[in-house]
């Protein structure tokens, strides 16, 4: 199968099946989201979810972030992987956003990775889904769905995937293109035990035709 036919089919049936796909974290402004999306990291959605309530209850803004220790931070946190890192990501993040961007968010992409614990994927999250900027965030799903699809080919970085995915894919389905690679790898084309037998995107899917091909079918 050519690589344009792959990506035609799977854009087509996400473009039907699933229009309408958003993040799974709970925010209310792009200051939540951006917290949330540091912490994020190497953790699951549903655990940040359980955490942030508490945390935006105390530090329901920049300043009061910014005016807090990561010591004072770290309790609120400390059932997400790397509390004691995160916290002090987020006490210098809270001030550099106070002291450099007037409290708020930046949208230029550049600026967002000179916070602290903000690098290029969390920039790109936080573009997608804000400001819908046509840019691709990598994440483990998305790395890992992308291969076993053939959208990439024995991709070694997240920048590669990255990079790949946004010369085939639309620019302005970019932003959307995101969350059904996301949503696809958190609940069908798991890390263990993928269920190929009920994915809507097999026919297009080169692991599953090298499997079946594997099996003699």
């Amino acid at each position: 199968m050519r690589t344009k036919e792959r990506y035609e089919g799977v854009i087509a049936w996400f473009s039907e099946h699933m229009p309408v796909a958003e993040s799974e974290l709970h925010y209310e402004n792009p200051y939540q989201l951006l917290v949330a999306v540091v912490l994020s990291a190497q953790c699951t959605d549903k655990r940040v979810n359980m955490t942030t309530p508490a945390l935006f209850e105390a530090f329901p803004t920049p300043q009061a972030m910014a005016a807090a220790t990561a010591g004072e931070i770290y309790p609120y946190i400390r059932s997400i992987s790397y509390p004691n890192n995160k916290a002090r990501n987020l006490a210098g993040m809270a001030r550099m956003l106070c002291a450099e961007f007037g409290g708020e968010v930046p949208s230029d992409l550049d600026a967002l990775q000179r916070l602290p614990g903000v690098g290029r994927k969390t920039a790109n999250v936080l573009g997608a889904v804000l400001w819908q900027k046509e840019v691709m965030p990598v994440d483990t799903h998305v790395f890992r769905v992308s291969e076993r699809l053939g959208l990439t080919t024995r991709s070694k970085t997240p920048l590669q995937t990255e990079l790949t995915l946004e010369k085939n894919i639309p620019k302005h389905l970019l932003p959307i293109a995101h969350h059904w690679l996301i949503l696809h790898g958190r609940y069908v084309c798991t890390a263990r035990s993928p269920k190929c037998a009920e994915c809507g995107i097999a026919a297009w899917c080169r692991k599953y035709a090298a499997d079946r091909r594997a099996a003699g079918e």
